[in-house]
């Protein structure tokens, strides 16, 4: 075997590795793979080797990259990649220590969500024409989203009987199969109570479906198709500004944070297995509080 073919089968043992014990998807492992393809070359062109590299070189590498265009991001990406690399490698006794233990991750600023001010959610909620069946729906699915932080997926899941009107709670099913009760709070009671006595008889054929929100064939609406009715009304309200569908989430929590909310009730209601993923919405709330500073205090 060549370095080469070695530092290649070795990657394939360590992806294969990710994928049967950590079940890492085909995109997460072609980013490993093109990181540690990246960095085996490098060294090849070095007169280095994979397995024991010499990690003073790896600093020196992100600086190239980042004169040559790299973002930090990416670099931050390729460097925990590599870490995680040399950790398997430490553990399955293929290496004596970690050659990059030393070396520090960029500081990478992260990317902030898409979220909405208070006034442009409340216009976005009035927006619905009130007069008509789909209007009424859509409403109540806005004023559901907003109000219980869901995702997109879980709102177009919710099936009627995940609904409790008179405890104001509704059972939402998210990510693993994992469910969770989020209180609905006093709108979105008022709005989805008003929808079913008048709006869900004329957009189902049959009522005794499950689908909450119906679509086409009395089955739940899906997720394109909602999103499609959220940017029709996000212009009807006027904003202008690019939403993803995931806006009202990051506005729900975004606003209970300025409002005083512990992060994790934050956490609990979004249902976020991991701190540190709500974490983000902390720094849209200093975000936004600093903005606020430098608008209107004096010595801002």
């Amino acid at each position: 075997m060549t370095r080469d073919t070695q530092s290649l089968a070795l990657i394939e043992t360590f992806l294969d590795t990710l994928w049967l014990e950590r079940g890492a998807s085909e995109h997460t492992l072609a980013a490993y793979r093109r990181d540690l393809e990246a960095w085996a070359a490098h060294l090849a062109e070095t007169g280095g080797a994979l397995i024991a590299p010499d990690g003073g070189l790896l600093p020196v590498w992100l600086e190239e990259r980042r004169a040559a265009g790299y973002q930090l991001r990416s670099n931050a990406r390729l460097l925990s990649s590599l870490r995680g690399f040399y950790r398997w490698a430490l553990a399955e006794g293929r290496i004596a220590h970690d050659p990059l233990a030393e070396v520090r991750l960029p500081r990478v600023r992260p990317n902030l969500p898409d979220t909405l001010e208070e006034d442009e959610v409340e216009r976005l909620l009035a927006a619905p024409d009130l007069a008509t069946d789909i209007g009424l729906r859509d409403r109540a699915m806005l004023e559901v989203l907003y109000g219980c932080g869901l995702r997109v997926s879980e709102l177009v899941g919710l099936s009627v009987d995940a609904v409790n009107l008179r405890q104001g709670v509704v059972r939402v099913r998210g990510k693993g199969d994992k469910d969770r009760l989020v209180p609905l709070g006093e709108e979105a009671v008022h709005w989805l109570t008003r929808y079913m006595r008048s709006a869900r008889g004329g957009l189902i054929s049959d009522v005794t479906r499950p689908a909450l929100f119906p679509g086409r064939g009395d089955n739940c609406m899906t997720r394109q198709t909602f999103w499609h009715r959220i940017k029709t009304h996000a212009r009807t309200a006027g904003i202008t500004r690019p939403l993803s569908p995931h806006t009202l989430r990051h506005a729900f929590a975004t606003h209970l944070l300025n409002h005083g909310a512990n992060l994790r009730v934050v956490q609990l209601l979004l249902g976020h297995s991991d701190l540190s993923t709500t974490q983000i919405y902390t720094h849209v709330a200093q975000a936004r509080l600093e903005a606020l500073h430098a608008d209107h205090h004096p010595r801002g």
